[in-house]
């Protein structure tokens, strides 16, 4: 290693206190030789320059102690594919994210040539203990997932892309300090994601999952852990691969047991989702990086480390030293499996099923139609699945689902014939989305293709509150009220999650908010001449509004200020206002929340007119939309006309006397018409 230069800068850091809980920001400096650069105290810091050469720092703790020199590890190797995300900036060589725990100072130097030095700085709260997710189903590891880790979803550039399959996992380490604490390790992939994103401008964080030294597994990159994520984790192998970082550095330090075990943990269950076999070799075509070209094959171990992939030290020596032992323990952890599934053949003739199994054991091959129909099976017994389905007699213009199962192993899924679209939720909304006690919110969305739907209530810590339904739906728009039920006041996450016949799977989710402040909000009368009553209950004090508004603009503010917790009547008498249409808009503020609700009215002063066309048929007009009533001979008959024009009156007797008029929904009274004969 050449020796670095002498340029070097000390970056002193004003150092107050950051507030439990504050969220993260991100910053960026540019670096200037012997120049001072005061801001807040740190946690992460990466590096960004120009030039070939490389950049060395150390950081001093907020205890006063500085760091040993450390090389800016180049995160290059962890790019996105090329062309698939955006990049930081042109020019730029892009440093991999450190994590330095509280710190208020940073000293640089560089070796070889580099034209320009910028730091990135990530500060703000190390995060606090974490509920974790109670693992749902056998064999799933326990996994902190992105609302648990409280993921900034606002700071995602793109929706997820998704490779066919996940066929290799790769593990790296994060490079960072080693020194944290169990409650930190949120707020350390918090702060790897907005370096990630914010710092290198890609779509996520770059990881599919992380791993904490305590055994704590946190959900990386958005999209579903149970789907093909394609992540910026490996340049030229990010499509179907999984990749799993391990929090610190492990070139010289060895992976802790808990560490280890969490590891074996979540890919002995990641792989057995693909039903890929953790110790075999898979075949892998590079999209281009500085170690295999583009079109390159590559023959990769099913778990492989970062290095295998690229010119990198990653994941350390210490802990690619490990995986040999780390294979061995996956392929032993949730027996019995299913490895390599696969259906040859085309529909018309025979199409054969084959798999390997982990031990011998029955199996099964079943073969469904669009509609869920068993058309065939076969079942067998030993530790190779082979059989064949003669399919000529079948439609051939439909899709068919198999399946393939074995006693206490995980089954495997796919499709034969017309390919069909995997299931997605489209325009999902819930109306209202924030709730209160007399409310019944509609939930509504458009379903691309016929799936088993499951609609999922979940509380602000990611616990399961209740399954609102569970039930097969074909495809189109799709509509469900929600009761609201007990639920207690909070914020939630009401998820959809469908899966279609061949094992397709799609996730969609919208917030809610319960509040139980604002009980009923009523108008006496949708139409009024003189005066309308606005009735309201609350459950506690609360700062109330109430507004009359039209086409955008408030024209009137009847209640505005604190009111207390009980019923409250508010009578406005549309003074000043033309005949019209208008909206009485309540909001009320808590310390939880604000819940807003309208009612529509209209004012309405003009009476309705109502002629007697003639008298000898009983023909009558009438203005406008009443309830008309008519006296004959001395006895009432009452009839509700619900559009304006004529009418006529069946009356068979001789008519000595008549007496009629009308009254509008808003009680308007009409002329009396008075007629004899």
């Amino acid at each position: 290693m050449r020796r670095p230069l002498l340029a070097a800068a000390v970056l002193l850091f004003a150092a107050p206190g950051t507030a439990a809980g504050a969220g993260l920001s991100l910053s960026a400096r540019d670096l200037h030789t012997q120049a001072p650069l005061h801001v807040k105290r740190f946690q992460l810091v990466g590096f960004h320059w120009r030039g070939s050469g490389s950049v060395l720092f150390r950081t001093r703790s907020l205890a006063g102690r500085w760091s040993r020199w450390r090389q800016a590890a180049s995160g290059e190797d962890d790019l996105p594919d090329r062309g698939t995300e955006g990049r930081a900036r042109l020019h730029w060589r892009i440093g991999s994210p450190y994590w330095t725990g509280g710190s208020d100072a940073l000293q640089y130097r560089i070796a070889g040539h580099v034209s320009r030095v910028r730091a990135l700085f990530v500060r703000g709260s190390a995060g606090g203990p974490v509920p974790v997710r109670r693992t749902e189903t056998t064999g799933t590891p326990t996994i902190i997932t992105r609302a648990q880790w409280h993921a900034n979803e606002a700071i995602r550039r793109a929706p997820p892309r998704y490779a066919d399959g996940v066929h290799v996992a790769i593990v790296h380490h994060t490079a960072g300090s080693n020194s944290y604490t169990a409650s930190q390790s949120a707020g350390i992939v918090r702060a790897i994601e907005i370096y990630h994103v914010q710092g290198n401008g890609w779509n996520d964080i770059g990881y599919n999952f992380l791993v904490d030294k305590y055994g704590q597994i946190f959900e990386g990159r958005y999209g579903g852990m149970t789907r093909a994520v394609i992540g910026a984790h490996a340049m030229g192998f990010n499509a179907g691969s999984a990749g799993v970082a391990v929090i610190g550095s492990y070139s010289a330090a060895t992976v802790t047991p808990a560490a280890k075990a969490a590891l074996v943990s979540l890919l002995a269950w990641r792989l057995d989702l693909s039903h890929v076999d953790p110790r075999s070799r898979v075949v892998r075509v590079s999209a281009g990086n500085p170690r295999y070209p583009p079109g390159t094959a590559v023959t990769l171990a099913a778990i492989s480390g970062h290095r295998d992939t690229y010119p990198t030290s990653c994941p350390g020596t210490s802990l690619y030293a490990q995986l040999p032992s780390i294979r061995t323990a996956v392929a032993r952890t949730g027996l019995p499996k299913i490895y390599e599934p696969v259906a040859v053949g085309s529909l018309g003739g025979p199409i054969r099923f084959a798999a390997r199994l982990s031990s011998a054991a029955p199996w099964t091959v079943t073969v469904r139609d669009q509609s869920g129909t068993v058309v065939a099976s076969g079942t067998g017994t030993g530790a190779a699945v082979d059989w064949t389905w003669d399919s000529s007699g079948v439609d051939q213009n439909q899709r068919y689902a198999w399946t393939i199962g074995a006693t206490g192993a995980r089954s495997a899924n796919g499709t034969i014939g017309t390919t069909l679209a995997p299931p997605a939720f489209q325009q999902v909304r819930l109306v209202p989305a924030v709730i209160t006690p007399t409310d019944r919110p509609k939930l509504s969305y458009r379903l691309t293709t016929q799936s088993f739907v499951t609609a999922t209530l979940f509380d602000s810590s990611g616990t399961v509150v209740s399954t609102l339904f569970r039930k097969f739906q074909r495809a189109g728009r799709k509509t469900f009220v929600w009761a609201g039920g007990t639920v207690p006041q909070g914020h939630y996450r009401l998820s959809l999650s469908a899966r279609d016949p061949a094992g397709n799977t799609a996730e969609a989710s919208v917030p809610v908010t319960v509040d139980w402040t604002l009980g009923s909000f009523v108008a006496s009368a949708a139409v009024f001449s003189r005066q309308v009553d606005f009735t309201f209950d609350l459950a506690v004090p609360a700062t109330v509004q109430l507004r009359i508004v039209s086409g955008g603009s408030t024209l009137a503010t009847l209640v505005d200020g604190d009111v207390a917790a009980g019923s409250r009547q508010v009578e406005w008498d549309g003074e000043g206002l033309p005949d019209g249409r208008y909206g009485a808009v309540l909001s009320v503020t808590d310390s939880f929340t604000t819940v807003t609700r309208s009612r529509a009215v209209r004012i309405d002063r003009v009476a309705p007119v109502l002629r007697l066309l003639s008298l000898r048929s009983f023909r009558f007009s009438l203005s406008e939309p009443a309830r008309v009533t008519l006296v004959l001979n001395g006895r009432a008959r009452r009839l509700t006309l619900r559009r304006a024009g004529s009418f006529r009156v069946g009356y068979r007797r001789t008519v000595r006397s008549l007496r009629a008029f009308a009254v509008d929904a808003a009680g308007n009274r009409s002329r009396v018409i008075r007629a004899r004969r």
